[in-house]
């Protein structure tokens, strides 16, 4: 109350309370005990010997109320209801912009549930708010101590009903209008908010009477609209009194036994507490002191209420073993709004308030010295107000309550003014608005209020009044009238934390990044142009931007040119940065560590060592750790690490993921290393008899996709050769696969191909049974499932490529509409999801063998359906006469030494022995050439695939064995041909 705490006496506000019950409810009942217990608590609150201030949160009225008091009380303590734990700093608010939120984290919980983790909690601070102005006093004020009274953020979540299942009285409050900008709303995350005075109705059916009756929409607007405006001209008992008088209106019709009433009560208890072991460690006089809370505890009924209550019920309880971290995040209107359930834009509304208040009153607020944007001009027009008179009335409630609200001139100028500007921002928006519009909406203003019984229009009437005289029904740009108010009123205005308060990794980040020359602290998008290969130095910076990649959003650093795989590096690169914009996430990299690469280690050993870890998830981070942080001792261990996930793995869910970073692992560490490290061996070893034993299991087990099948397969063969000299036995995989009898047709499909490569089923036979599932008419339904097997087996066999064309070919040819039609949506689905990377190959052996024109398509034979050529055939040359070889050999005998000396065949062959020959030197000298170098003839035959023998005609001259030799290869013959012609 006033400087002499006088007695106050409310007994003709009871006995008017009393008349009224009894007019109401026609005699005595709850009604009246209702309303002579909010009389008495008002009265236990002002009797109080310590001066308790009820605030709201984010009001002007309890802003301008403050900073009136502040001047006029000078108190030596200030108790705020805050975090207790959170006031070390306070002291960086001077080197933010504010809004902001002061943080606590714990990335590690030792005392909580794993699964809450990460655990954070944020209390946001605005310019105008009471708690700002105590904050702001306390600090610059020599002598004046701020001490932080509420429960620590340990206890934040010691309390937290997240195992209990909701009771009665546990409502959260829901949001008021439409849901805020996502990216704005998005700065605090999932923290948990904490903020001095929740003054709102925790009883539903109250705050849907209070809407109704006063004719708004939300309870942003019944506040302004019955509270705020009406007490930014009060006095200071006034306000107090009926700040008091609400919160204890929305504490008694709160219901009751909730597990969230349980926490208000416990938060009093612990508040009283600290401030009482304070007055008795300290010594301070109650009188010298303030006490700032919200107006819902300041109406407290608990025992240990005021400087003599109760000290002996309440034990504070240890905190846990957690460890916090504390920090500054940026904040902004829509951040608040939609974490306190507030509606889209009453943030800025306030703000506006809280100016037009400061210039309407002239009281000079406090503001921390050295503030980022703090406006030095208000401060110096700006005057102190006189104290109020001591010996005030102590009854205000009952003039308060009778007072009708007055539109005075200020504000209709003010309304215009609004009306002016919104029509100017329309029209830069794409609007067609006018003058007449402007006029519309101050007109259509004044009359909403009317009709909502108001004295005055509020910023919500000319909001509405606005969107019904501009927008109408058509929004012409991508904002609509409603968010054009909103900028108008101030805007989502978004803070933020200067380097001096940043964590030190945070500040290395910038650091490291300062000779890109950008101003990466400003919100907005920056193009970063970074040419490494005149500027090496920048090579430092594109590695911390490919790690702010790996760990922050990716709208924050976005490569857009360059990328960085295993062993690629580009020379040049182009990136959009977003730092100013994610301040918050760069903070919270610092609660975590003290660089980027600490950071990310952590996390790379976190997902590697996770419960839920998985042999891709483990190599995955091994890739990470060799691309980002190149560190070949945390991916040998990460490495090591995978051998043992993976034989404690029984499935094969991860297989196709295995199987592509192995590839990529190996492919890296042959190009870049001089010998594979020796857990990348181990893998390979171990994951090929690992897989070969679950080969058969996944062939028979529905669970298992053909696409993780083949992905195994692909392993098994292609890893084969480096397996087999690490000391694997090819027979394990030869048994697991005869061992496999699959029943869905696409893993059939699938074991066929495996069978082809291992040599146990031939080409032709794979044909001969494709031919036959077509012929038959019971299994025509199924075919499509065994392409899609053999589809899959492009992955284990790429070989297979031209029997697979072969059979969608066919399939295309003979399979019937009803069965062809609804598997074509299942082929397409098939290459782009599961086998994306396969499509190439079929494409490219489509192109192959198909014609490449359509003119040529009508007289097109598929090479499957040519006749085979006779072997007399194949054998004569053109014209039916000797091949080709027989004559050209003998042309180029020096090429013919050359091929002879690199097959290994020492023979010599003379001029005497050409000239024997009939038929002269040119055809003779090529057939006694193949006669003195059949080994040459032979070995190359055989690469050929020419396995035809010529011992039986041995006993024919040299002229005729040469001859003879020719005849036979024709394929070794053209072989020479084309060797020759190079020469």
């Amino acid at each position: 109350m006033s400087g002499d705490r006088e007695s106050t006496s409310f007994g003709a506000l009871k006995g008017q309370l009393q008349e009224a019950a009894a007019a109401f409810a026609g005699g005595p009942d709850a009604l009246e005990g209702i309303l002579l217990g909010l009389v008495d608590d008002v009265d236990r609150a002002v009797r109080e010997p310590l001066e308790i201030f009820p605030v709201c949160h984010h009001s002007p009225a309890s802003a301008v109320a403050m900073a009136r008091r502040l001047r006029a009380k000078r108190p030596k303590v200030v108790y705020l209801e805050l975090c207790e734990d959170m006031a070390p700093l306070l002291t960086e608010l001077r080197n933010c912009r504010l809004p902001v939120a002061v943080q606590a984290f714990a990335g590690d919980v030792d005392g909580f549930p794993k699964e809450w983790a990460p655990l954070s909690v944020v209390a946001p601070v605005t310019e105008a708010s009471a708690e700002y102005q105590a904050i702001a006093y306390a600090l610059d004020t020599p002598g004046v101590e701020l001490v932080l009274v509420d429960r620590s953020s340990d206890h934040v979540f010691q309390w937290d009903g997240r195992d209990d299942q909701p009771q009665e009285g546990d409502e959260q409050p829901q949001q008021e209008a439409e849901p805020p900008r996502e990216a704005e709303a998005a700065l605090h995350g999932e923290a948990v908010g904490v903020e001095i005075g929740d003054l709102r109705p925790r009883f539903a059916e109250l705050e849907e009477h209070l809407l109704r009756h006063g004719r708004v929409r939300h309870w942003s607007e019944w506040w302004h609209q019955y509270v705020e405006v009406p007490l930014g001209d009060s006095d200071h008992d006034t306000y107090r009194q009926v700040m008091f008088l609400i919160g204890s209106l929305f504490r008694r019709l709160a219901p009751g036994e909730g597990s969230r009433l349980r926490v208000d009560e416990d938060r009093e208890r612990y508040m009283w507490t600290r401030i009482r072991e304070h007055l008795a460690a300290s010594g301070a006089d109650p009188a010298d002191c303030l006490y700032v809370c919200g107006a819902f505890h300041a109406a407290s009924r608990v025992a240990e209420f005021g400087v003599r209550g109760d000290s002996g019920t309440f034990t504070i309880s240890p905190r846990t073993a957690t460890a916090w971290q504390y920090g500054l995040i940026p904040s902004s209107h829509a951040a608040i709004e939609a974490q306190f359930g507030l509606a889209a834009g009453s943030v800025s509304i306030a703000a506006a308030e809280w100016a037009k208040s400061l210039k309407r009153t002239r009281v000079r607020p406090y503001v921390l010295e050295g503030q980022a944007g703090r406006r030095k001009s208000a401060a110096k027009k700006a005057a102190a107000v006189p104290a109020p008179p001591a010996g005030a009335p102590a009854d205000r409630l009952s003039g308060f309550l009778r007072r009708p609200p007055v539109l005075d001139a200020l504000d209709e100028a003010e309304l215009l003014g609004w009306s002016v500007d919104i029509v100017r921002a329309a029209r830069r928006s794409g609007y067609l608005a006018s003058t007449a519009d402007a006029v519309a909406v101050f007109e259509t203003s004044i009359l909403l209020a009317g009709m909502r019984d108001r004295a005055k229009p509020t910023p919500y009437d000319f909001q509405d009044a606005a969107v019904t005289c501009i927008e109408k029904d058509v929004v012409p740009g991508r904002r609509d009238v409603r968010r054009l108010v909103e900028i108008m009123m101030g805007g989502d205005r978004i803070g933020q934390v200067g380097y001096e308060s940043l964590p030190p990794l945070a500040r290395d980040v910038h650091d490291r990044l300062e000779p890109l020359g950008l101003r990466l602290q400003q919100r907005g998008v920056r193009r970063a142009l970074l040419d490494m290969a005149s500027r090496p130095e920048l090579r430092a910076c594109s590695d911390v931007l490919w790690m702010l990649r790996r760990l922050m959003p990716h709208s924050a650093a976005r490569p857009i040119m360059g990328e960085r795989r295993l062993g690629e590096r580009s020379v040049q690169e182009s990136w959009d940065l977003a730092l100013g914009t994610h301040q918050r996430a760069l903070i919270e990299l610092g609660y975590e560590g003290v660089s980027i690469e600490q950071v990310l280690e952590q996390r790379l050993r976190r997902a590697a060592y996770g419960p839920g870890a998985t042999t891709a998830t483990v190599l995955a981070a091994v890739e990470d750790a060799t691309l980002y942080l190149g560190s070949r001792r945390l991916a040998d261990e990460l490495g090591t690490h995978a051998l043992k996930v993976l034989a404690a793995e029984r499935g094969v869910d991860g297989a196709p993921e295995v199987l592509r970073r192995v590839r990529a692992l190996l492919a890296y560490y042959r190009t870049s290393e001089p010998v594979l490290p020796s857990w990348i061996e181990s893998f390979v070893k171990s994951g090929y008899a690992h897989y070969c034993t679950l080969l058969p299991t996944a062939f028979r087990d529905g669970d298992a996709t053909v696409g993780q099948v083949a992905a195994m397969l692909g392993f098994l063969f292609g890893m084969e050769g480096l397996a087999l000299s690490l000391g694997c036995d090819r027979t394990q995989l030869e048994l697991a696969v005869g061992q496999s009898h699959p029943e869905d047709p696409s893993k059939t499909a699938l074991l066929w191909a495996a069978q082809v490569q291992l040599g146990t089923l031939s080409r032709g036979e794979l044909r001969s049974g494709c031919d036959a599932l077509l012929a038959n008419p019971l299994v025509v339904p199924a075919y499509p499932r065994y392409l899609s097997g053999f589809v899959h087996a492009l992955e284990p066999v790429p070989g297979l490529a031209d029997v697979v064309v072969e059979a969608v070919s066919n399939a295309f040819g003979r399979l019937p509409d009803a069965v062809l039609l609804p598997w074509l949506p299942l082929l397409i689905t098939t290459l782009r999801s599961s086998a994306a990377e396969l499509a190439p190959l079929l494409i490219r052996e489509a192109g192959r063998i198909f014609p490449g024109r359509l003119a040529a398509l009508d007289a097109w034979v598929p090479p499957w359906r040519t006749p085979p050529v006779a072997p007399d055939a194949r054998r004569a040359g053109p014209g039916g006469h000797a091949p080709r070889g027989a004559a050209l050999l003998p042309a180029h005998p020096a090429t013919c030494d050359a091929v002879a000396e690199l097959l290994g065949c020492t023979q010599d062959w003379s001029d005497a022995g050409r000239s024997g020959v009939p038929g002269g030197s040119g055809a003779a000298s090529g057939v006694a050439l193949l006669t003195a170098r059949p080994a040459a003839c032979d070995a190359l035959a055989g690469l050929l695939g020419c396995d035809e023998g010529w011992a039986s005609d041995g006993g024919a001259g040299s002229s005729a064995r040469g001859t003879v030799l020719t005849a036979r290869h024709p394929a070794a013959a053209a072989a020479w041909e084309a060797v020759l012609a190079r020469a």
